[in-house]
């Protein structure tokens, strides 16, 4: 019997779709079939342990590590791979007397993983529009980032996901993404720069409007001090 991973795949390429690490392929794999990844995974991640020499039979700290990995790649670290987009309700934003026109600006915390060394990319993401005649609901601008997120990818390239998909779900093409993120591969290999900070931006429609765009960055001030003064 093929292997899970082969008989998706398949199906994939039949489709003639990409599966690069940041693409989403949740169309072609079912819930069971998450699950039979995994069993396949765990029989690759223990051959990685094994090869790293680890005695997993009598290592009381590496039992059941190589489950735990790959639940943690299906499941956490790449489920915007495997999981389907939240379901996003849009709301008419285009009655005269009630329409919003002002700026929107959400705060959401992102965890990704860099598709080079599969190490974690921890930081926050803010997201600015300018409404059409449609909005989402509050929680969903986290929610889009936080699935664009978890997968593997540059942070350039999440920045610019993030604002494609924002700019589907409203409608808006007024809108900037600004994601500033540590990055394991900076800082537990190679160069080590613990203080190492990524900063990305992408900037659409009115927000290269210096006033547009100032008025935007100042709210993210507003927002990093705040969420100073919580913690």
């Amino acid at each position: 019997m093929a292997k899970i991973s082969k008989v998706i795949r398949k199906r994939i390429e039949d489709a003639g779709a990409r599966y690069w690490a940041n693409d989403n392929i949740s169309e072609f794999i079912s819930e069971d079939e998450k699950w039979e990844l995994i069993d396949e995974l765990q029989e690759k991640f223990e051959g990685v342990l094994d090869s790293l020499l680890i005695d997993r039979a009598n290592d009381p700290n590496s039992h059941g590590t190589p489950r735990r990995l790959a639940k943690m790649y299906v499941n956490e670290i790449m489920s915007g791979r495997y999981d389907a987009a939240p379901a996003v309700t849009a709301f008419p934003n285009d009655n005269a007397d009630t329409r919003y026109g002002g700026m929107i600006t959400v705060r959401a915390e992102i965890l990704s993983m860099c598709s080079h060394h599969h190490q974690p990319v921890k930081g926050v993401c803010y997201i600015g529009i300018l409404p059409s005649t449609k909005v989402i609901g509050l929680s969903k601008y986290a929610r889009i980032a936080q699935h664009c997120a978890r997968r593997g990818t540059l942070q350039e390239e999440l920045t610019q996901m993030i604002a494609d998909e924002i700019a589907n779900s409203t409608g808006t093409k007024d809108l900037a993404v600004y994601i500033q993120a540590t990055h394991g591969c900076m800082e537990n290999r190679g160069v080590c720069a613990h203080s190492s900070l990524t900063q990305t931006t992408e900037l659409r429609g009115q927000f290269f409007n210096p006033s547009v765009k100032n008025e935007f960055l100042d709210y993210i001030k507003m927002q990093q001090q705040f969420a100073g003064n919580r913690t």
